[in-house]
């Protein structure tokens, strides 16, 4: 990366080829929040996106399932996962050293899930994390972008391929991320934002959708049953409060920041100190805290604290879920991130069906899902496909792509060259 005449970082030639050699090389894996699918670690990440599922709270309920027992919730290993990648050469050591593209914007743009079995109670969970690929995009406001897409590959104790999931991540030059942010809403606003307060009217509104939510649970939903066009029932999240992010970190753990407080934390800082700007008092906090602190948001170009992906991506799971069923499965599912849900606002998921085909076997139906917010907004769309039972059998899993987290990286990064 160079600097243009401007002051603005500018993406090399270089900079995409130092990403290329990247390709493949397991990436440090933070300790995990949860090491063992337990009834409290399961029932405490549901409830921090609004899922109180008995599959997933209620281990005797469990019991009475095709599952036999207590599952976790699919989006469950964003808070598992102990390395089970090779010790790095120092040649890997070298390249993975520093990041190319230091000093640009970086936006999560996509984000994509694949389930192939339950995580179970008492499993472990091992996964390996790599970049898979990177690509050379124009951008919308001129200049270029580089497209980053890492893997997490998720397999439990047993060795089990669980979960493939496919992140990529948009670091756009500091000319166009500012573009970006000059509407104050995010990728592709234009128009200001702004926060009006709740009538009561709305809020009425909000406690009666949450009042109406109904679950499938053990009633089975058939595949011959469903229609092309129907819609599943809308899940409303919000309005969005700082109480919620608290509840929600509760059980993903803080992802981003290495766990800890006081003296551990401190430990991390002298390594990291970039982890921990000042604020306003000139007291070190952690990068993070721009998802409940306006002030560093706003130092941000961004006008409010917002939410995180991933919990958006729990809210289209909890929709689809309880649309499903107990005997159901989400095999699955593809989102994009295009505005912020800032503090304050009310989010609206809604779906429908738009095919139902029977593939190898397998009764697939295909939604169309998204998240809205209260001014008419799409912030998050997205597609997903459910396995559903017939009156005739049970929904057979789907069977994943390598037998093996090895096999598996490298057929993703067969997949994005």
């Amino acid at each position: 990366m160079t600097t243009d005449q401007a002051g603005y970082g500018v993406l090399t030639d270089e900079s995409f080829e130092r990403s290329r050699q990247r390709i493949g090389i397991p990436m440090r894996i933070n300790p995990a929040h949860i090491t063992e699918v337990t009834p409290d670690a399961t029932r405490h990440f549901a409830y921090g996106y609004g899922d109180d599922n008995p599959l997933y709270c209620d281990p005797e309920y469990g019991k009475n399932t095709r599952w036999g027992g207590l599952v976790a919730p699919p989006n469950f290993t964003y808070c598992m996962g102990e390395n089970a990648a090779p010790p790095l050469t120092p040649a890997q050591k070298e390249l993975l050293k520093g990041d190319p593209f230091a000093g640009l914007g970086s936006y999560q743009a996509a984000m994509e899930f694949e389930y192939y079995r339950p995580l179970t109670a008492g499993d472990r969970c091992q996964v390996i994390r790599a970049q898979v690929g990177v690509a050379d995009k124009p951008s919308r406001f001129g200049g270029r972008t580089a497209h980053v897409t890492h893997d997490f590959l998720y397999a439990n104790g047993h060795g089990q391929i669980v979960t493939v999931q496919r992140g990529t991540w948009i670091n756009a030059e500091r000319h166009t991320s500012r573009e970006r942010s000059a509407g104050a809403g995010g990728a592709g606003d234009k128009q200001p934002v702004t926060f009006d307060a709740y009538t009561d009217e709305q809020m009425a509104e909000i406690d009666a959708a949450y009042d109406a939510e109904t679950r499938r649970g053990p009633r089975t939903r058939y595949f011959e049953d469903v229609e092309i066009g129907e819609e599943i029932q809308t899940r409303v999240k919000g309005p969005l409060v700082v109480t919620d992010l608290v509840v929600w970190h509760l059980g993903w753990g803080m992802q981003l920041t290495p766990p800890g407080a006081f003296g551990i934390a401190r430990k991390i800082r002298r390594k990291a100190p970039g982890l921990y700007p000042p604020n306003a008092r000139n007291i070190p906090d952690t990068v993070q805290r721009l998802h409940w602190d306006p002030s560093r948001a706003q130092e941000l170009g961004i006008p409010m604290s917002y939410d995180y992906g991933a919990m958006r991506e729990t809210w289209l799971t909890h929709a689809l879920t309880d649309w499903a069923g107990d005997d159901g499965w989400l095999a699955r599912l593809r989102c994009q991130h295009r505005k912020f849900n800032y503090i304050g606002d009310t989010t609206w998921v809604r779906g429908k069906v738009v095919d139902k085909v029977q593939v190898d076997g397998r009764n697939e139906v295909h939604l169309e899902v998204a998240c809205w917010n209260q001014r008419g907004e799409q912030t998050t769309p997205g597609s997903a496909v459910v396995l559903l039972p017939t009156r005739d059998s049970a929904v057979e899993l789907p069977a994943p792509p390598a037998s093996s987290l090895d096999e598996l990286l490298a057929s993703e990064i067969a997949r994005h060259a």
